[in-house]
């Protein structure tokens, strides 16, 4: 069951100022759609987008991204509604990693021509293979907490902000840098050990573009003195289900707008997620869903819960999310727009 704060109401949101141009790209291994399709892709990152402002207004499948099959317009969604969502812990469970329990909620949004959009602190590396065994359609997916989007049909260039964010991180004091450790610093087999992640998926995962996540070893002040410091360099630390999180730059919420900016502009906007890394793009959506996660640092009372525009899940993982979903297309395809 989805559940409201205190009380009940719909709060619409739009777009209301277009986005500067992405400034660095990188090019996206073969994979991410099947090689037939011979197509490039790229991940945008850096620039924040501009603000949204008020509106009146189981079993996994392997389908091509890009080539889902539409069903019946006249059953469609398509344009009308466009779903972003974190993985660990929103739609794959926290401890298995699988997205089985959501599977009635993902071939809906299929049937109703529904895009999905992937948000999460993993990289294009590892999202590119859950991409295809999702039955909807995923136009775009939002990696590394944010500070990039995977277009289709782009070219790239390399990305050097990892590079610089290690460098930034190393060149703090011993004190600080100590208390950190980061996939980095544990290297593909450490992420397996930490992660639980088999070896060939804690590989991708080791592969970073953008973005440190890790632990804090540290107490509770050193971490604070350590967030200061690398804000003083322009890496923001965000804290995720599981891992702090640094980066340069943008975060989830600016990389939605953008999405939504270019593929449906007028489109109803669902987010869900589970952690503190997931408060932007909840609270910037026309719905957003907090994900139940006993395992997490979970997520305090939002001021849009009062309204009704965030609400919580009272199960956990896919199977909450599964339930607002589904609850969504109900609401979405029993209101629909006058000719």
């Amino acid at each position: 069951m989805v559940t409201a704060g205190r009380a009940s109401g719909t709060l619409l949101t739009e777009i209301t100022e277009k986005l500067g141009n992405p400034t660095t790209l990188f090019c996206i291994p073969k994979g991410f759609y099947p090689p037939r399709r011979s197509e490039k892709y790229a991940v945008q990152g850096h620039k924040t987008a501009s603000h949204l402002g008020p509106r009146s207004c189981g079993q996994d499948q392997k389908n091509p991204v890009g080539s889902k099959q539409m069903s019946n317009e006249s059953d469609t969604l398509r344009h009308r509604l466009i779903v972003f969502s974190d993985l660990d812990g929103t739609l794959l469970d926290h401890e298995t990693y699988s997205f089985s329990a959501a599977q009635s909620a993902l071939q809906a949004l299929k049937r109703k021509n529904v895009a999905l959009v992937l948000a999460s602190s993993k990289t294009s590396h590892e999202m590119q293979s859950l991409a295809q065994d999702l039955p909807p359609d995923v136009p775009a997916l939002i990696v590394e907490n944010g500070a990039g989007v995977v277009w289709r049909g782009q070219d790239a260039a390399p990305s050097t902000r990892h590079a610089a964010l290690m460098e930034a991180l190393n060149a703090l004091p011993p004190a600080l840098r100590n208390g950190f450790e980061g996939f980095t610093d544990w290297g593909p087999e450490g992420v397996a050990r930490e992660t639980g992640l088999p070896p060939e998926q804690a590989a991708l995962a080791a592969q970073r573009e953008y973005s440190e996540p890790g632990l804090w070893r540290g107490d509770a002040a050193q971490r604070e003195a350590f967030v200061a410091a690398l804000a003083e360099a322009g890496i923001t630390a965000r804290q995720g289900g599981r891992y702090l999180t640094l980066s340069f730059g943008a975060d989830k919420a600016d990389r939605m707008r953008e999405v939504v900016d270019k593929i449906a502009p007028q489109a109803t906007v669902m987010a869900l997620g589970d952690a503190p890394n997931d408060i932007g793009m909840l609270e910037a959506a026309d719905t957003g869903i907090i994900i139940a996660n006993p395992h997490g640092p979970g997520i305090d009372t939002l001021p849009g819960e009062s309204s009704g525009k965030i609400r919580r899940t009272t199960v956990s993982g896919p199977t909450g999310w599964n339930e607002a979903v589904l609850e969504m297309i109900d609401k979405m395809a029993t209101h629909r727009p006058r000719d």
